[in-house]
């Protein structure tokens, strides 16, 4: 059996997955086939509040405990943050996730990763049903793929064509510079500039990111206060879901332009990993955020954005863009890598 984790800022899933068949194995990005055991299969699944813990092994050992499941084969954490063999410093969590102890706990291959690497991992393995298409294009078999999710922060990771095989890349694209494009997003940036001295991609693309576009079109000082829609009570972690409610039940004019602006930078990023990667196989949208906000995505914003990048928009019209459906992407992708750990052995 495997043991897969994803850690992620806000949320972590924990669960244990039965090896794959050896026959059925999908194609890659663009070249799916029917094949329902050709991809670990999950046993046991928990959801747990990440800063509920005061450590990654806090968290393990307390799965571990619940499900008391043993003769586990292989392990892999996908983390949120930049990862060096089997430690991590987490973007969004106050913690060094070292997942050294996991080696003795469990005496088989261990390994820690970005968690946008893991999802990008499955992406290979999603299933038709998995994934909602924003744009058909034209998947290149031999081209390259992506993956951008924006939740409690922007990941990014890339997917390399390696002779026909995919092979996940992590990176720290979320803390890239953010790129405004607009005279509308350029006061945003002097705007957020002001406030945090740096814009990163992440500060705009994200739950929080959501937050600060809704002080932005409010008037920053406002807030809620200065909105009719939204409770001013309401708390920070309900924020990004109250503004996307009141943006698509047309309740508010500013949350409305502040879901707006979200979107098309998440639409103009996803282009500029496209163009970065040469993501001819597609591009792929993870995380949290994307599926809860399904018609501002649909609604051409995003597309629009995406494309508009001349002289090469021709060419970004080509690349199939889909969100991914699975909230547990991240966790399957773990449970590929501990998997291919196996494989390798």
């Amino acid at each position: 059996m495997l043991l897969a984790a994803d850690v992620g800022g806000t949320k972590s899933l924990l669960g244990i997955y039965h090896m794959p068949s050896p026959t059925g194995r999908r194609g890659g990005p663009g070249g799916w086939t029917p094949a329902p055991d050709g991809r670990p299969r999950p046993q046991v699944m928990r959801e747990f509040a990440t800063l509920d813990f005061d450590s990654l092994q806090d968290l393990i050992t307390t799965f571990v405990d619940e499900t008391a499941l043993t003769d586990i084969e292989a392990v892999c954490i996908g983390v949120a943050g930049p990862v060096t063999d089997l430690t991590a410093r987490l973007t969004n969590v106050p913690w060094l996730a070292d997942a050294t102890f996991a080696t003795e706990l469990f005496e088989c291959p261990v390994r820690l990763v970005n968690d946008l690497e893991a999802m990008a991992t499955a992406v290979p393995v999603l299933e038709r049903d998995e994934l909602a298409v924003l744009q058909e294009g034209i998947a290149l078999p031999s081209g390259n793929a992506a993956v951008i999710a924006a939740g409690t922060g922007l990941g990014e990771a890339l997917l390399h064509n390696v002779n026909g095989r995919f092979i996940a890349s992590a990176t720290e694209g979320g803390h890239a510079d953010f790129a405004a494009r607009t005279p509308r997003e350029m006061e945003l940036v002097a705007e957020l500039t002001r406030i945090h001295g740096r814009v990163d991609n992440e500060r705009v693309i994200s739950g929080p990111g959501l937050i600060n576009l809704f002080r932005f079109t409010h008037g920053a000082a406002g807030g809620t206060a200065s909105c009719h829609a939204i409770d001013r009570e309401t708390d920070r972690s309900e924020m990004p879901a109250a503004i996307t409610r009141s943006a698509l039940e047309g309740r508010c004019d500013r949350c409305g332009e502040a879901l707006e602006l979200f979107v098309e930078a998440y639409g103009a990023e996803a282009g500029n990993l496209a163009l970065r990667s040469v993501a001819t196989a597609g591009v792929y949208v993870g995380g949290g955020i994307a599926p809860k906000i399904m018609p501002a995505l649909q609604s051409g914003l995003f597309l629009d954005a995406f494309r508009d990048k001349p002289p090469l928009a021709d060419l970004l019209r080509t690349i199939p863009v889909a969100v991914i459906l699975n909230p547990a992407a991240a966790l399957l992708g773990a449970a590929v890598c501990a998997e291919r750990m196996l494989e390798s052995a």
